[in-house]
């Protein structure tokens, strides 16, 4: 599996309003500042994840985006299906192979990318906070995150 821009981008997003808790919205500017991403773009991808339940939207002159659910209650799963990413088996592979080989090759992905789907859905964004912060004691506070 490789995350596509679009989804690293959603991921990267999410995670720097989670280590921005407790500060009120953020701007999508100040967002795309630290994280380095077009803020045209990053503006696409927050509203995707607003209509998705995940963000929240704040008006006026102190407004920005906030998470719309704690950082234990979103998968990484969700951010990346909330972007249109899909993760799926190979699309050369079918069920109605005629040889066994194609046959196993076929149960084997599918198998796979159930494993894949399963622990997507299981990473939560709190995971990745805590992971991205443990990196950051090691570098020194002011180091920033990369996924």
């Amino acid at each position: 599996m490789k995350l596509t821009t679009r989804g690293h981008y959603s991921v990267k997003a999410l995670l720097d309003l989670t280590m921005q808790k407790n500060k009120g919205p953020v701007s999508v500017r100040a967002i795309a500042k630290r994280q380095e991403i077009p803020a045209p773009y990053l503006e696409k991808l927050l509203i995707e994840m607003r209509r998705a339940g995940l963000v929240e939207s704040v008006r006026g002159s102190q407004g920005g985006y906030q998470l719309a659910k704690r950082p234990k209650h979103i998968s990484l799963g969700q951010i990346l299906e909330a972007v249109g990413e899909t993760i799926e088996p190979l699309p050369r592979l079918s069920a109605d192979s005629e040889q066994a080989e194609d046959w196993v090759t076929f149960t084997v992905w599918n198998r796979l990318h159930q494993k894949i789907k399963e622990a997507l859905y299981s990473i939560s964004l709190e995971d990745l906070y805590f992971d991205a912060r443990s990196w950051q004691a090691s570098q020194g506070e002011e180091a920033s995150f990369v996924i």
